[in-house]
């Protein structure tokens, strides 16, 4: 799937078309990488698979700049950060990507309250997805 980030990912503002992927020996995780640098890349997953009660508001600005029709057209990827071990790894909660699929637009939303942390660890959480 090719999305494109009309304002970037927040840092890599000049970067707007990526592409995501399924890892093949663990479909739970999404690749993600930039179609205009080889070099940008990270890896994504859902954050139901980290939290199942986790969920954001799209205020009326975001579901019309994605052109939101459909809740379930929406696709919620969170970036993880690898360490040494997957104990050690976390995932960023506190800025989703939303994605709508139907069109392939994507925007990085940073959620302004404190619910989610942005080294929320991924696993030792309700869900060890060390086990998928």
């Amino acid at each position: 799937m090719e999305i494109l980030f009309d304002k970037g990912i927040p840092g890599l503002e000049e970067y707007k078309v990526f592409t995501i992927n399924e890892i093949e020996e663990n479909t739970k995780f999404k690749i993600i990488n930039s179609k205009e640098d080889i070099n940008i890349g990270f890896i994504a997953i859902s954050p139901f698979e980290v939290k199942s009660d986790y969920e954001i508001n799209l205020n009326h600005d975001v579901v019309n700049e994605l052109e939101i029709e459909n809740p379930n057209d929406v696709l919620i990827l969170n970036l993880i950060t690898l360490n040494k071990t997957l104990e050690q790894s976390t995932v960023n909660l506190k800025a989703p990507l939303v994605i709508n699929i139907k069109n392939n637009k994507g925007k990085q939303l940073i959620l302004q309250d404190d619910k989610y942390s942005i080294k929320e660890p991924l696993t030792g959480s309700e869900k060890n997805v060390s086990s998928y």
